[in-house]
């Protein structure tokens, strides 16, 4: 009898595969789980079993692998068939070995497991600390995955339905690039899910944002298992669904402090009317700064807007509302797919199920089986991955102030007194002073347009703190001295409080007990300082007690109102500002003396001093009623100077009275001229005028010259002559005898007898003596009364007279618009002048800016240097008789000048006003 081969059975629990790079050895698949969701990299635990023992490690560790999952092999129903052909994969996983284990071993095989992960899995390992600036998230992610990652374009695709827009600055805080990459996919609601490119035998990953882009055409049908044999087709079974009422609607508001009057509150309700759903789910602080339209749908509503924010929090909501699951046979499933279940379903899956994630099994033993959940399709809610957890900073970062320039004196800050920094744990290459955005600094006190900053200089150390331990916004809480940048306040000198900057601008408060003092001081103008209590010099030796204000530059002391300066005690500040009771006594008693005095010169016929003036200064100054100034010391008052001292009244009187002596001493010459009169008594004393070395004349150019007195006159020559001479008419009368010498006669008279007493009297022809007449000194003098168009008088007003020989007069119009004298010594033209509308030169400094009280100086064109001031309405006006253009515009401020072309616009503006 013919032997006969029996045909092979062509049935193998086997039929799924598993290949690794660079691995030879036949790998027999034992069993496998592997579990599959979106928006995380499946996981597939494969064991199998090998003819080589003892497989190393480091052959499948970090090895690219694939294991293909296929159908059952159908059994033959012929021994005389042929060989089936290969069957294709249903479904091929492409990824790299993440996991090794060996499990057990004999002399024919070992027992081994591997887990095969995508490529996206291995992110999960290390963390960052990383900063991305205007960057949008897709971008960001890109950048991780192909610079950090080596992944090219084939690995990855960006499947999006909307643009996104760049964030200006997102930080990476102590997180692996996956966890980092699925937190930021999941802000914004974009998921991912895992397809395979057969032809480059890689895993590709796909990032999605809207369910239009879900895998659909997916259809099994419902075969509920029933004991029975199956017919070998695929379906599903074991249906099951679960609902949960969910939240109704959700609540939005934010603030942006750089828009912080903007409304950036909404709300959102998707569930249409749905009775399911209950409660308000309140979000506050979300990471928007406009609020986008409530009405708009899809791509059309603004990326990352409240609005877009919230229907992202709504939809989260909404995926857990129903949850689906079932049980297939079919190994072409995957997340992200829409399966439509054909036959007597359960309701919930007509819409289509959503396959959110997936866990399958198999073995040589059992046949392969997919578990799988599911949301319903829906044309308005789709599939949003939940949030990850984001870092908590709870205490602060260090970093460094920057600027673009190296060894920057001054702060780099931006129009809204922002700071950039370097984060100590960057490790990336910026431009210099491009490091991070622009944060804030917090300070201790703040307002609109006031508070209190002092900029911080590139270099300084910040300790950075989060709003609400949020790294994506951070700011700056508050500066730290470190080794490179030392504390001024210190061990050696722990009794002062010193607030000091970089220029050395400084305000000290020493609490030494006993010598307890305050120093505030600049470097500018030499050394500008007002010292309070006890006064000490660089090496701390005692110079002085009481108060010091001193420069080695100009100083002014200036008072709108008023200035009262005294040197009566006032213990611990126990009166009032303006206690001026002693000066006001003085004053009134210089004034009852003037008025005393101004009573002898009326008895005498003396023009008195001019008490209204004296008057109204008394009460000017009492209490500072009209802007003034006074000055008392009750032990006296000296005011020296080796150059000239002008004391000056421009409209009024100089009264100067004294309870005892007035003395008034020059090492050459002393004038007194008057426009009018001068007046002189001596109410009970002598009144001497005496030339010690040089003559004494007495003229009267244009009038008489009188001379009285009760008992005698006595002119008296030492050395000398006395010479008497009228070119008129000369009388002598005493008891009604005169001499009278008149056209050339001699005439004598007298009422009794006339006695000529002498040896010898002669008589000779006639003869005289012309004794010429000598010219009086002589002068040109006018004043003004300046008017308007309108002929109407113009009072306390600014003038400018010039005269031919080039003299120049300045000064105001009194009450009655008129003029001070000018007296010249020949006859000539003059010139006045009147301010014109055009000639005023005015500068204002930008809003927002206080610059009340800073000094200034423009240039003009004839080169003229006007000096002025800004004002409580930050402006510096400037009258310019010559000059016809600034031509340079200066401002002293902070102990630095700033100098400003007068055609420059960036600090002021030049108005003609």
């Amino acid at each position: 009898m013919a032997s006969s081969v029996l045909p092979s059975v062509f049935f193998d629990h086997s039929r799924h595969t598993l290949s690794v790079y660079q691995v030879q050895a036949r790998l027999d698949v034992l069993a496998f789980k592997g579990q599959e969701n979106l928006s995380k990299p499946y996981t597939y635990t494969i064991e199998f079993t090998s003819t080589e023992r003892d497989l190393a490690a480091d052959t499948l560790l970090g090895q690219d692998a694939s294991f293909s999952l296929r159908a059952a092999l159908q059994k033959q129903s012929s021994f005389l068939a042929p060989s089936p052909e290969e069957i294709k994969p249903l479904r091929t996983l492409y990824g790299v070995i993440t996991g090794f284990k060996r499990d057990s071993g004999s002399n024919d095989q070992a027992c081994y497991a591997v887990t095969l992960r995508p490529r996206l899995a291995l992110l999960e390992r290390g963390q960052q600390y990383r900063i991305y600036q205007h960057q949008s998230v897709p971008e960001i992610v890109e950048s991780i995955l192909r610079s950090r990652h080596g992944f090219l374009g084939q690995h990855f695709l960006f499947s999006l339905k909307r643009d996104y827009p760049r964030r200006e600055q997102v930080m990476q805080y102590g997180e692996s690039d996956l966890a980092f990459i699925d937190r930021l996919l999941a802000d914004v609601g974009i998921w991912y899910r895992f397809t395979s490119d057969d032809r480059l035998g890689i895993d590709v990953v796909e990032f999605c944002d809207d369910q239009r882009l879900y895998q659909f055409d997916i259809e099994l049908p419902f075969r509920p298992q029933s004991g029975l044999g199956s017919s070998g087709q695929d379906g599903v079974w074991q249906l099951q669904s679960s609902h949960a009422v969910v939240e109704k609607h959700v609540h939005i508001r934010a603030y942006q402090h750089r828009d912080a009057g903007a409304y950036l509150s909404g709300e959102i309700d998707q569930t249409r009317g749905a009775t399911t759903t209950y409660g308000e789910a309140y979000h506050y602080a979300e990471p928007y700064s406009a609020l986008g339209d409530r009405l708009d749908q899809d791509e059309r509503l603004l990326s990352e807007s409240g609005y877009f924010y919230a229907r992202l929090r709504h939809e989260r909501y909404l995926n857990g509302q129903t949850q689906l699951s079932g049980i297939s046979s079919s190994a072409i499933l995957a997340p992200g797919q829409v399966l439509n279940v054909s036959g007597a379903a359960p309701e919930a899956f007509t819409p289509g199920a959503v396959i959110t994630g997936l866990t399958t099994t198999a073995a040589r033993d059992s046949s392969f089986i997919a578990t799988f959940e599911a949301m319903p399709y829906s044309e308005s809610v789709c599939f949003r991955p939940k949030l990850q957890p984001k870092p908590q900073i709870a205490g602060t970062v260090p970093a460094r102030v920057t600027s673009p320039k190296a060894h920057d004196p001054y702060a780099e800050i931006d129009i809204e007194g922002r700071y950039r920094v370097n984060f100590l744990f960057d490790r990336d290459t910026w431009k210099p002073g491009q490091e991070s955005v622009w944060l804030r600094l917090a300070r201790p006190y703040a307002g609109d347009t006031h508070g209190l900053h002092l900029p911080l200089i590139a270099g300084t150390e910040v300790a950075i703190a989060f709003e609400q331990g949020d790294p994506d916004r951070p700011y700056i809480a508050h500066a730290l001295h470190d080794s490179q940048h030392v504390d001024h306040v210190t061990l050696r000198n722990y009794k002062r409080n010193v607030l000091r900057t970089p220029a050395n601008n400084k305000l000290r408060m020493d609490d030494t007990r006993g010598q307890e003092h305050i120093k505030l001081s600049t470097e500018h103008s030499g050394k500008s300082q007002l010292n309070l209590g006890h006064l000490v010099d660089a090496e701390r030796n005692k110079r002085g007690e009481g108060f010091e204000l001193r420069t080695d530059g100009w100083g002014a002391i200036r008072g709108g109102r008023g200035v009262f300066i005294s040197a009566d005690e006032q213990v611990k500040a126990g009166n009032e500002q303006l206690d001026m009771e002693a000066a006001i006594q003085q004053l009134q008693g210089a004034l009852s003396l003037a008025r005393s005095l101004a009573q002898a010169a009326r008895k005498a016929e003396v023009k008195p001093g001019d008490l209204d003036s004296q008057l109204d200064l008394l009460e000017a100054l009492t209490g500072l009623a009209q802007p003034g100034a006074l000055l008392h010391a009750p032990a006296g008052i000296g005011v020296l100077s080796p150059k000239a001292i002008c004391l000056s009244s421009g409209t009024e009187s100089v009264g100067i009275m004294a309870a005892h002596n007035a003395d008034i001493g020059a090492g050459r010459d002393i004038t007194a001229t008057a426009e009018g009169g001068v007046s002189v008594l001596a109410q009970s004393a002598d009144l001497q005028l005496k030339a010690a070395h040089g003559k004494v004349e007495l003229q009267a150019l244009a009038s008489d010259v009188h001379v009285q007195a009760k008992a005698d006159i006595k002119i008296e020559s030492v050395d000398g002559c006395i010479q008497i001479s009228a070119p008129q008419e000369l009388v002598l009368n005493c008891g009604g005898a005169y001499i009278r010498l008149k056209d050339g006669d001699i005439e004598l008279g007298a009422p009794g007898n006339i006695y000529l007493k002498a040896t010898d009297v002669q008589k000779f022809g006639s003869t005289r003596l012309d004794t010429p007449t000598p010219e009086l000194p002589a002068g040109y003098a006018a004043g003004y009364m300046l008017k308007d168009a309108a002929q109407a008088p113009l009072p306390f007003t600014h003038y400018r007279i010039t005269t031919d020989q080039g003299d120049v007069f300045n000064g105001v119009t009194d009450k009655d618009g008129l003029t001070m004298s000018v007296h010249t010594l020949v006859p000539g033209g003059l010139k006045v002048e009147l301010p014109q509308s055009e000639r005023w030169i005015s500068f204002s400094a930008p809003a927002g800016m206080n610059y009340a009280g800073i000094q200034c100086t423009a240039t003009m064109d004839d080169g003229t240097v006007l000096k002025g001031e800004f004002d409580h309405e930050n402006k510096a006006k400037f009258y310019s008789f010559t000059g016809d253009a600034c031509v340079n515009f200066e401002v002293e401020d902070l102990g630095r000048k700033e100098s400003v072309p007068s055609g420059a616009q960036a600090l002021f503006k030049q108005l003609a006003e």
